[in-house]
């Protein structure tokens, strides 16, 4: 079993790497925010699954071991294939895509590409409990200040993109504003800050 590669990047695309490890070639299979924090660099530290079923053998790399957990606890998912949880680790961080789970936020997780309403509520059911066990229960103020953030967010979002916005468009504004402004900002707001930039 492959753990980890630590070796020189030869190529990065943001679907795949190619690295060189004693003089051999390991492609990975890899997420956009991996690809995100190696594409720039000449040697890494890949942490890796090797993934085998019925004949098929494939590598995939992860930037962090948190990031790894959180693929294989997608992957443990009935219906949630290696390929649709890289889409979901490339669509979210993996602090995004925790937080949405803990918060029962089936609407975030559907919003990827691929994942429909029964998967999406497959993952938050089954992976909530075991989320807020390793670490997610138990922050107190720290964890529900990031869900209200959250949700905030997501909320704005999508009485944005109905009031005709571009979902790209009006998530970069959101972004934009909540550095600005910080988190202390209610959905209203948010909303009111984001048409008077426009």
């Amino acid at each position: 079993m492959i753990a980890y590669l630590k070796g020189e990047v030869v190529s990065a695309e943001p679907t795949r790497v190619l690295m060189e490890v004693s003089g051999i070639g390991y492609e990975a299979k890899i997420s956009l925010n991996t690809y995100t924090q190696i594409k720039e660099e000449r040697t890494f530290k890949l942490i890796t699954h090797h993934y085998i079923r019925e004949g098929v053998q494939v590598l995939y790399g992860f930037a962090s071991e948190g990031e790894m957990r959180m693929f294989l606890h997608l992957i443990g998912i009935s219906g949630v294939g290696p390929n649709s949880a890289l889409m979901v680790l490339s669509s979210m961080s993996v602090d995004e895509v925790a937080q949405a789970i803990v918060a029962e936020n089936v609407k975030s997780i559907q919003a990827v590409k691929g994942i429909g309403a029964k998967t999406a509520s497959r993952i938050v059911l089954e992976l909530k409990d075991k989320l807020r066990k390793e670490g997610f229960e138990g922050q107190g103020a720290v964890l529900q200040a990031q869900v209200q953030h959250f949700a905030v967010k997501e909320e704005a979002l999508e009485a944005l993109t109905v009031l005709g916005i571009a979902r790209s468009a009006a998530e970069k504004s959101i972004d934009s504003i909540l550095k600005k402004n910080g988190a202390v900002v209610s959905t209203e707001e948010l909303i009111k800050l984001v048409l008077k930039a426009k």
